[in-house]
């Protein structure tokens, strides 16, 4: 029964992928994600400018009720990427951006997995009588540290915020870089890129225009940089000869 469910919601997922789009399911957890990202950023920067009080300790109720749900729609998500692959669109073509695209995704993968994992480490460190719960809503557990002496769990809660810091400035480094993206591959390229995640966007006719072909040639001479750069820097360590 349960195998016959998954077959039939796998087979609908599949159809949408034949249509050149995400299933509503990878959809809704993209923009969900998405929205809640922002929101935990915002609402970060907010927190910590409160002073300390009561209002202080809401807000850490709060950012950390989200943060434990992102933790279970991350890995909802990469689950349901697992089990129902998308096909290959137009960002899937070989090339840098391609490559530049799986790196990107890899890396956001390990923010948004990370950032609450090192805040569950914090909390789980320093104050475990707080309690955890996702969205304010069911229990969570703590990671259980009892046996640790103070010190040992002083020095797990720097290193867990520590890297929480740097996810933090990692994550804000991606998103406008994935937010330039999207709209490149929109206006400039004009593929099925953006259409796929958010079908309400009309695709646009595919044709040349000016400004794919200044980016094509800004592009060229970007490449032909980096070349020269890099034979001029193997040259100098001598890492490459000349030929004789």
């Amino acid at each position: 029964m349960i195998d016959r469910l998954i077959g039939n919601i796998l087979e609908w997922a599949a159809g949408h992928h034949d249509k050149g789009r995400y299933s509503p399911i990878g959809v809704a957890f993209h923009w969900t994600m998405a929205v809640l990202v922002v929101f935990q950023l915002v609402w970060g920067w907010r927190m910590g400018r409160l002073p300390v009080g009561g209002d202080k300790l809401a807000a850490y109720d709060v950012h950390i009720g989200v943060g434990v749900l992102m933790l279970l729609l991350v890995i909802g998500r990469l689950s349901w990427r697992l089990l129902a692959p998308p096909s290959i669109n137009d960002a899937d073509k070989p090339g840098w951006e391609s490559v530049a695209a799986s790196i990107t995704h890899y890396v956001f993968y390990i923010c948004l997995f990370g950032l609450p994992i090192t805040g569950w480490f914090m909390i789980s460190a320093t104050a475990p009588q707080q309690g955890l719960t996702v969205a304010g809503l069911l229990p969570w557990p703590v990671i259980p540290m009892a046996d640790m002496s103070n010190p040992a769990r002083w020095r797990v809660e720097a290193v867990a915020e520590w890297m929480h810091g740097a996810l933090i400035v990692s994550l804000l480094l991606l998103i406008p870089i994935h937010v330039g993206a999207a709209v490149k591959h929109h206006f400039i390229d004009r593929d099925d890129v953006l259409h796929w995640m958010l079908p309400v966007v009309p695709q646009l006719p595919r044709r040349r225009t000016k400004w794919q072909r200044r980016y094509r040639a800004v592009e060229k001479r970007a490449k032909s940089l980096a070349r020269r750069l890099w034979l001029g820097f193997l040259r100098l360590t001598g890492l490459r000869r000349r030929p004789a």
